[in-house]
């Protein structure tokens, strides 16, 4: 005997019907909420991509000894690494010199201080650690010229170290993203001993050059005219070739020069420190390390490519097709060397990699451990030196062409 199906009770139906909807009505609003959420996060990435900024504290100052000229810092990735190094401070002091670590435990690192701190000194908690060292050129000890460099947008200005007399290839000198010319100092001693006179230059928005109206990085899409200038300025003042020297978005710079600009024959190499070869992997990498979900990234990098997201970001759309210097391999025509670290921290040496792979040719690269992102020299002064050396004899690279000297 078959089992009698109960009837539903009169308006059962009618308030399933309803409730069904109304559940269906609260997980439409919630997914409405997530992907909204998602569009506003997507946004305010794509904006800290485009927009510079200050300098942000990355670590704190725990403890001073005035006697032994010491510092205390709470313990990261970088206040942990060997060599030489600089800190953004406040209070009495903007910005310190700090050597090699003395102690270390879990939580702080004790580092030698190199910039003498008196008693009446004061520095607040607060501190944004640099691989930068030196901070002005007159640090160097060496004779430089301010200059004016004449580009679309007004005067960039730049610093000319002089070297040989006779030089005619001249060393360029390029910045990363969120820093200034400063960054550049570290090579100066380097390559004027080689006998190459060093301009380093600023460009576009970086605080020190003009500012668009957008005042966004274009990284590097709009920034290499401004290196296009400072070739021009060095051919009318007598180089005959430049080597473009770029440190992070610098070398993303510092390859579009050599892909797009009208004086790229008189480029001879680039040297390319931390460099961005392809702004999707440090944009995957960056969004991988907040834990961002995939399509939050990929609708960041939908804004940074557009011109829908202009209202916020202020940025009009930045061609990361064109910025991908691996898929553009087969265009390159001078020598790189790359200086990477593999465990670089922000701008991953992937691509690096895979240009070396593109381009075996044309390509070398120097493969550095625990250096993080533009401390290669900092960490280990000796081998940066050497690498560079080395790579400027192998391709016949020196401050005077011997092919363009006058004969006998």
């Amino acid at each position: 005997m078959k089992p009698s199906r109960r009837a539903a009770p009169v308006g059962a139906e009618p308030a399933l019907r309803t409730g069904v909807l109304a559940g269906i009505v609260v997980l439409a609003t919630a997914l409405a909420a997530v992907v909204a959420a998602w569009g506003l996060v997507s946004l305010r990435m794509a904006r800290l991509v485009v927009r510079p900024a200050e300098r942000v504290p990355d670590t704190e100052i725990v403890g001073l000894d005035l006697a032994a000229q010491t510092i205390t810092l709470a313990r990261t990735p970088d206040t942990a690494l060997p060599g030489r190094y600089g800190l953004f401070t406040s209070g009495t002091e903007s910005y310190v010199k700090i050597g090699t670590v003395l102690s270390s435990d879990e939580k702080t690192v004790t580092r030698k201080l190199l910039t003498e701190i008196g008693p009446d000194s004061r520095l607040q908690g607060e501190a944004a650690f640099s691989g930068w060292y030196y901070d002005t050129p007159e640090q160097l000890h060496l004779p430089f010229s301010d200059e004016l460099i004449g580009s679309a947008i007004g005067a960039c200005p730049a610093w000319l170290f002089p070297a040989d007399a006779q030089a005619d290839t001249w060393v360029i000198g390029i910045h990363g993203r969120g820093t200034k010319r400063a960054e550049c100092l570290r090579a100066v001693p380097v390559m004027t001993a080689l006998g190459f006179p060093m301009l380093v230059v600023s460009y576009r928005n970086d605080g020190e050059a003009p500012r668009t109206r957008g005042g966004t990085y274009a990284l590097g899409a709009t920034e290499w005219r401004d290196v296009d200038a400072a070739i021009g300025f060095a051919l009318r003042r007598g180089a005959r070739r430049v080597i473009l020297m770029g440190w992070s978005m610098g070398g993303a710079i510092a390859l579009q020069a050599e892909l797009t600009s009208p004086h790229r024959d008189a480029i001879a190499g680039l040297i390319l420190d931390s460099p961005v070869v392809d702004w999707r992997v440090v944009l995957d990498y960056q969004a991988h390390q907040r834990r961002l979900p995939a399509p939050v990234t990929d609708l960041a990098m939908e804004a940074i490519q557009t011109d829908w997201a202009k209202p916020l970001t202020g940025s009009s759309g930045i061609p990361l097709d064109r910025l991908d210097v691996v898929e553009r391999a087969a265009e390159l025509r001078h020598p790189i060397l790359i200086l990477h670290s593999d465990d670089d921290g922000f701008v991953p040496s992937d691509a690096s990699h895979r240009l070396l792979l593109a381009r075996p040719d044309l390509v070398a690269l120097a493969v550095f451990q625990v250096a993080r992102h533009t401390k290669l020299w900092n960490y280990d002064p000796q081998r940066w030196t050497d690498s560079i050396r080395s790579w400027l004899s192998a391709h016949r690279l020196s401050a005077v062409d011997a092919s363009e000297a006058p004969q006998p």
